[in-house]
Order: C-alpha cells, then sequence, then structure tokens
C-alpha cells in the first residue's frame, strides 16, 4: 500500500460538527436513516458540539451561521455525493469527511466511473452508454438480458432488468425519469459482492489505505434493487463471501485501485459481479449508506471496527484530504 506524507489538522472533541443528512435526492429518506446514526455515534464518542443538518438549499448560510468548522458527509446522490456539496464545504473553508470534488463528480457518474476504470485495466462488464435518442442503435451491441441504469443515480433508484428488446423502451422510460445519460450493461449471473476501502493516519502521519472484508449477499428478489438492499429479510449477508483466498485478494486489491485510479479520499464502497470467477467491477460509492441494514457498517465490525469506530474514522478523513 502507498503511504502519502499530509500536514496535520486536528479534530478535537470539542469541535463544531455538523453531520450532514437528507437532501434533495431520491435517496432523502436513506440519508436521513444513515445520518441520525452516525450523529448518535459522534455524540456517544464524546464529540460535544454536533449539529445534525438536514440539507436544503440554505446550506451555505446554514454552515456560515452555525460557525462549522468540519462536516460529515452522509448525503446520498444528487447534490451530496456528486461534487455539489463538496465545493459549497470548500468555498466555505470547511474541511469535510470523504472523497473530493472532482473523485465525487467522476463516482456519481457511473459511465465516467467506467471511463476512467478502463484505462488501468479493470474489468468492466460490456455496456453502452446512450440517451433518448439513440439507444434503440445502441443496444444492438449488446445480449440480453440487460441491466438498464440510470448514469447519475443510486441505490438501484431507476434501473431495470430488461430480459427481450420488447420491455427496452419501458425501462427506458423509467430509467430517463433519473437522468438523461443511461448506462446499459450486458446482465451476468454470478455472486454479487462489496468491498469497503477506508483510510486512517498512521503513527509516522502516512496515510494507509485498507480494504474490508468482502461482502457477499444472496437475495429473495431477482437482483439488488431498491427494496432488498433497504428491507430487513430480503437480503442474505455472508461475511466474509465465500471466495478462496486468490479470489478474496484480487477483489480487496482491485477495490483498492479503483478506489486510488478515481482519486477517491477516506471512505468508498466498490460493488463487483464475479462471474466465472472473474470480478467485474459495477460501481464506487463514495458516500456508503450507515444504515442499521448498510453494507459498510457490517463489514467494519467484521474486522473488529464496531459503528461509532467507523464513524470517528470517517470524521478523522476530515483531516487528511
Amino acid at each position: 500500500m502507498e503511504d502519502i506524507k499530509t500536514s496535520v489538522k486536528k479534530i478535537t472533541k470539542n469541535s463544531k460538527i455538523a453531520v450532514l443528512c437528507g437532501g434533495l435526492s431520491n435517496e432523502r429518506e436513506v440519508s436521513l436513516r444513515s445520518g441520525k446514526n452516525v450523529f448518535k455515534a459522534l455524540i456517544d464518542k464524546g464529540y460535544k458540539d454536533v449539529t445534525l443538518i438536514d440539507v436544503d438549499r440554505d446550506i451555505a448560510k446554514t454552515l456560515k451561521e452555525a460557525n462549522i468548522e468540519y462536516a460529515v458527509n452522509v448525503l446520498h446522490g444528487r447534490y451530496g455525493e456528486d461534487g455539489c456539496i463538496q465545493g459549497v464545504l470548500e468555498f466555505l473553508g470547511i474541511d469535510y469527511s470523504g472523497c473530493n470534488v472532482k473523485s465525487s463528480a467522476i463516482c456519481m457518474d457511473k459511465i465516467m466511473t467506467k471511463k476512467v476504470l478502463s484505462t488501468v485495466g479493470i474489468p468492466l462488464i460490456n455496456s453502452v452508454n446512450v440517451n433518448k435518442d439513440n439507444y434503440k442503435e445502441e443496444v444492438k451491441k449488446l445480449n440480453f438480458p440487460l441491466i438498464i441504469k440510470p448514469a447519475n443515480e443510486g441505490s438501484s433508484i431507476g434501473m431495470t432488468k430488461v430480459n427481450k428488446i420488447e420491455e427496452l423502451d419501458n425501462a427506458m422510460k423509467v430509467a430517463l425519469e433519473c437522468d438523461k445519460e443511461i448506462l446499459i450493461e450486458e446482465y451476468l449471473t454470478g455472486e454479487s459482492a462489496t468491498v469497503g476501502v477506508l483510510e486512517r493516519k498512521t503513527e509516522d502521519g502516512s496515510i494507509e489505505t485498507f480494504a474490508t472484508p468482502i461482502l457477499g449477499f444472496k437475495t429473495k428478489t431477482e437482483w439488488y434493487d431498491y427494496e432488498a438492499k433497504y428491507t430487513k429479510g430480503l437480503t442474505e449477508f455472508i461475511l466474509p463471501a465465500n471466495f478462496d483466498k486468490e479470489l478474496t485478494e484480487k477483489i480487496q486489491n482491485l477495490a483498492i485501485l479503483a478506489h486510488k485510479t478515481c482519486g477517491c479520499s477516506g471512505v468508498s464502497r466498490v460493488d463487483f459481479l464475479v462471474s466465472n470467477n472473474i470480478p467485474y467491477i459495477l460501481e464506487i460509492n463514495t458516500n456508503p449508506g450507515m444504515t442499521d441494514t448498510s453494507d459498510l457498517p457490517a463489514q467494519a465490525n467484521e474486522m473488529g471496527i464496531n459503528y461509532n469506530e467507523l464513524v470517528e474514522l470517517i470524521l478523522k478523513s476530515a483531516e487528511i484530504k
């Protein structure tokens, strides 16, 4: 792992910290759940001046009036995970957790993520990038079944599995309600898995980037859709995933490579589909969910980092950006 020296900025128990959640995206409700959990964890860890903020278009004014020093970004989706709130925070001089403007913007856009990852030879599923005008022609390059994905949405919102050409128009209609740009991928059978990537400052002041155990999952739905992700009982977590040592290390190393290639910092979660022993990267989440059913807290706990410790680790990433 590569170590990078950084200047030291210290967060104390008395620092004025804002937990940013809610927001304006389609993932608002999930973000509110994440935010409440993160707020409680910081209080439990002894931070004395923590404010839970449901982000709206007056966020800059709210942050300035509260004299916030550090922000824990628990927003999901548009305006929170795409570089927008990161830009606001940088303009205001507020240090924040997680990824910066550039890496957030890259990873929020599934099409751009695949373009960047393709430069380092990471396995990617065959796909085409389309809009409302060219999808009928472009889709001819792929083999059915397909997954239709809005380029800039999370939590599987707007996604549809398409088994035959007659289903395509309706699936595109659903996706286009979320975004102008659509990613269409071939649907492969295999094992779904996800890996958290975290960063921490070592005793000598350098930054260590490390992967969590791999979480595999089986769903009672046909694929890992919104309902499966956020409804208790619909997904069986397998932690650690049932991969041999060689494949496990390969997946973890690919997750770290993807994190670094896209310029991520602090925290990310990299989603995979393992088909015929090939670990294909699906996407990178720069603000992973922190709800009771979310993946990253379970992965961290498996390696001995409990929820409150994970939240503090994410907060401390604001020191090392």
